[in-house]
């Protein structure tokens, strides 16, 4: 098959870059490397610097044909979103809908989509909550996600574009870049193994979703297949709060840091948790990783990272 991945060089891109490879898919990455890496892109991939709504990325799907458009490429600063809407609009709304247009033209099957379960629901109501549940976002990043999936909504029933929709919990895992607008596993890791102390947000009682990027990339090679016209979380079910994250990366870097809880983040949600049964009917997927297992994993990638490179 032959699979176009935007955000291909970025941390869930390039896993899922390789799972496609691996599995034989012929692979066109692009990317404009404003947060990806060009050595996380897999050798037998082919690659195309560039922006999603450049006409570099239209030309791109016109010339290379695919069956399949993963679409990962997104602004993912939340905070940026607050400070500029109209530039995260730019980027995650309009260059959506121009990659949409460029599918519809050339004959694309099947679009697949990188969509955000906590920021799209808000504060939730229930927990764990399900895709019926109300999607009341609170930020211009979130409402670009949702509004993303109207718009593929609208290119399935008009012109016949199917897409899935994966509503992504917290994900987690190698590759994870702790600098910017990153998760706190790869922040308390990158801390850890510099022999830093790793600062908690608030009281850290704050809980999310963990959900280890080995088992979100089996998810999108299943949508390949399945989940039509489907918006669907990929998540655990499990709520985590913060500092059992940093007690767990402490235990396994052998630290004797002790949490320094700072201010909370302004607008910070305080609970998110998704639940996956709909994941499991429609994508035969479920979690396999243990959060235990899975931060032993990302522990072990970064440490190693290190040892080899000398930097992150």
């Amino acid at each position: 098959m032959k699979i176009l991945l935007t955000g291909g060089a970025g941390f869930i891109g390039s896993n899922i870059a390789d799972a496609c490879v691996f599995a034989g898919h012929e692979v066109l990455v692009i990317d404009d490397l404003s947060s990806g890496k060009k050595e996380n892109v897999p050798p037998p991939a082919r690659f195309v610097l560039c922006d999603i709504g450049s006409d570099t990325a239209v030309e791109a799907i016109r010339t290379f044909r695919p069956e399949v458009v993963n679409h990962h490429a997104a602004q993912i600063n939340v905070r940026a979103s607050v400070a500029d809407p109209m530039f995260d609009a730019q980027a995650n709304i309009l260059g959506t809908i121009r990659l949409l247009e460029a599918c519809r033209q050339n004959g694309v099957r099947k679009f697949i989509f990188a969509s955000s379960g906590g920021a799209g629901y808000g504060e939730q109501e229930s927990f764990p909550a399900d895709e019926s549940h109300p999607t009341r976002p609170l930020s211009p990043y979130g409402a670009a996600k949702i509004a993303a999936e109207l718009y593929m909504n609208f290119y399935r029933a008009q012109y016949g574009l199917d897409y899935t929709a994966l509503r992504y919990s917290n994900v987690y895992g190698p590759r994870q870049d702790p600098h910017g607008e990153a998760g706190v596993v790869a922040i308390f890791c990158e801390r850890f193994l510099k022999g830093q102390a790793a600062v908690v947000n608030g009281d850290g009682e704050q809980t999310r979703d963990y959900v280890y990027v080995e088992d979100v990339v089996r998810a999108n090679i299943a949508a390949l297949e399945r989940g039509g016209g489907r918006s669907i979380n990929i998540a655990t079910g499990i709520e985590t709060n913060v500092n059992t994250i940093f007690r767990v990366l402490r235990d396994l870097a052998g630290s004797s840091h002790e949490e320094i809880h700072g201010p909370p983040m302004p607008g910070e949600q305080r609970r998110s948790c998704l639940e996956n049964l709909l994941a499991l009917e429609e994508l035969e997927w479920y979690p396999e990783t243990s959060l235990e297992e899975g931060l032993s994993r990302t522990f072990s990638f970064f440490r190693e990272k290190i040892r080899i490179s000398g930097k992150w």
